[in-house]
């Protein structure tokens, strides 16, 4: 008998299949959810996820994970019995004061949602438009800065755009006639349809889900973009009515002077004395006209579109009218297709001179006239720049104002002064630093496309002495005492720590070192290379039937024990001390071992 192949490399040749024709309809995927690798894989992408041991509406968390577990989902979901719960509903900050909610779901739940996630995503990846980079593989805020700053060149006008509360106003039977367009299974749209009418509990109350996913669902991402999806095909349609080529390259003025050069030129061959001086001085005189003079003729028309989740840059070549146009077309469009409404407030037409924001960086066309020296043997000059998109820190609106919300700076008699942070006190020195330095390069990096990167320099000298001030309220002394404390013979600080190669030291993070670096959230995913490599790690040690803790392979049941932090850890207990040893979150023992773990009976 033929040996079954691991079920990642079969959604491999689904994804395969899927960008191979796009108008491929999918049938019997549901059946993909009921094979246990799946749910092992669906462990290791969770497991280490600082959400894992946040509970839902019951205690269920990433602990306790077992074959047993795995048995159980499948036969529910087998024999269709599977409910998911409500979500627990909580609401987090965002950056304008307001709330944002959020659903945490069981970790039953997040599961069977990572499962059908991977389904899903086999399928529709390949479908999605190269516009889209929210919630994807190899995908994030960078990549669409980087697509963006090469494709707006020369946009005359940008409509920014922003529909509102898009997670919570997602229309469930769209999204249902949009995945029933691609996928034709009734058990997989049944359990779709479940997990959107599973509701939610705020203040142990329940309320239904009308519409919208929770934010905070492994799946909702997913979800998202399949329902935006249907947009991007909207406005690309549209970009392909609307856009039209040049009806001539130059402006009159400067094909005139550009005419008047290319005489020039050509009476400086054969001139000599006086006339080619003479000639050279009028050659620079219009030269320098041309220079000032606008090219492009602009009797062009085109759309470029970027989006993010639910916001979205459109660059416009044509006038404003167009764009009010283009503005009216879309807002109709999401009224009525998708049930939704564009952010009035939020959704501005900008001329391209004005910066328009988009994923927390000011965008703008430049035009300016400065020049370079372009070939050395010729000595001329050419335009740089000019008409080129430029991705710029806006850094009142986001660098200050984090250093004022985090209480790292203050503004004395209209002067910027660090400050000590109360909160950080009791922290050790080296925690200080590293607090510090997660800071700083968590934002340099997320900045470090912006043109204007040096202004940064500002933010981590304030960054740097608002540490040193930490340290000095920390320790009753001056900044002097902590650098010569901590000084490394080279003119720098840095805090000396043991490991176990040897003494080692922490310095404070150089910003510059962030220029150009890649966005630290950027990921590969590839299906049939982690089914090679780490697939069967969990799937393998359950299999063992070996627990970890006692040794013992005759236990009747085997489960996973998981901690939120191996850090938070204190070694007194023998577990502790095997998960520590192991660097390790989850250890897999017998049900004994478990139960005496949480009891705390453990001898």
């Amino acid at each position: 008998m033929a040996e079954m192949l691991p079920t990642t490399e079969i959604l491999e040749n689904v994804r395969k299949n899927s960008s191979k024709n796009k108008d491929e309809v999918f049938t019997r995927l549901y059946r993909y959810l009921l094979r246990p690798d799946l749910y092992c894989l669906a462990y290791k992408n969770l497991y280490a996820n600082n959400g894992a041991a946040t509970k839902g509406i019951n205690s269920d968390t990433a602990d306790s994970f077992s074959t047993e577990k795995i048995k159980d989902i499948i036969k529910s979901l087998s024999d269709e019995s599977y409910r998911p719960s409500p979500a627990r509903r909580t609401y987090i900050q965002k950056a304008n004061g307001k709330t944002r909610p959020l659903g945490i779901p069981t970790f039953t739940d997040k599961l069977v949602q990572e499962v059908l996630r991977m389904v899903l995503e086999a399928v529709y990846e390949p479908v999605f438009l190269d516009c889209s980079h929210g919630f994807r593989p190899n995908r994030s805020c960078h990549t669409a800065l980087k697509n963006l700053k090469h494709q707006f060149h020369g946009a005359r006008w940008f409509v920014e755009g922003d529909i509102r509360g898009c997670f919570d106003n997602i229309d469930h039977q769209v999204l249902v006639n949009v995945i029933k367009a691609k996928i034709k299974d009734a058990r997989l749209i049944k359990l779709i349809w479940k997990f959107l009418k599973a509701g939610y509990l705020e203040n142990w109350q329940y309320y239904a889900t009308y519409s919208g996913t929770p934010q905070g669902g492994i799946v909702s991402p997913v979800f998202a973009n399949i329902y935006l999806h249907e947009l991007d095909k909207f406005v690309m349609k549209l970009a392909e009515d609307f856009d039209r080529p040049r009806t001539q390259k130059y402006t009159e003025k400067y094909e005139k002077l550009r005419r008047e050069v290319e005489r020039i030129r050509r009476y400086l061959k054969n001139a000599k004395g006086t006339e080619r001086e003479r000639l050279i001085a009028e050659l620079k005189t219009v030269r320098a006209e041309l220079l000032k003079t606008p090219s492009k003729s602009q009797t062009d028309k085109r759309i470029r579109y970027i989006r993010y989740a639910d916001d979205f840059l459109i660059g416009v070549n044509g006038s404003k009218e167009d764009c009010q146009e283009i503005k009216r077309t879309l807002s109709e469009f999401i009224r009525k297709t998708l049930k939704m409404e564009l952010s009035e407030e939020k959704t501005l037409i900008t001329h391209s001179n004005t910066p328009a924001r988009f994923l927390g960086y000011d965008i703008r066309v430049r035009r300016d006239n400065k020049t370079i020296k372009h070939g050395s043997a010729t000595n001329c000059t050419k335009r740089t720049l000019n008409n080129m998109t430029e991705l710029a820190v806006p850094f009142d609106d986001k660098i200050m104002k984090f250093l004022f919300d985090n209480a790292i700076i203050k503004q004395e008699n209209g002067a910027i002064k660090p400050i000590h942070r109360k909160s950080l006190l009791r922290c050790t020195d080296f925690e200080i630093v590293s607090a510090y330095n997660a800071e700083v390069r968590g934002l340099c990096n997320y900045y470090s496309m912006a043109s204007n990167f040096r202004n940064l320099n500002y933010f981590a000298y304030l960054m740097e002495y608002s540490c040193l001030l930490t340290l000095c309220a920390k320790h009753k002394c001056t900044i002097g005492k902590i650098k010569e404390k901590y000084k490394d013979g080279n003119g720098k600080w840095c805090i000396p720590y043991e490991t176990k190669q040897g003494k080692k030291s922490l310095y404070f993070a150089e910003y510059s070192e962030c220029k150009g670096a890649k966005n630290p959230n950027d990921r590969i995913y590839n299906a049939a290379l982690l089914n090679k490599s780490s697939r069967t790690t969990f799937e393998a040690r359950l299999a063992a039937k070996c627990c970890e803790l006692c040794g013992t392979a005759e236990a009747e049941r085997y489960e996973i024990h998981h901690v939120h932090k191996v850090k938070d850890l204190k070694g007194k207990e023998p577990w502790e001390q095997v998960m520590i040893a192991k660097r390790r979150k989850t250890l897999v023992m017998c049900t004994d071992c478990h139960h005496k773990i949480h009891n705390q009976s453990f001898n």
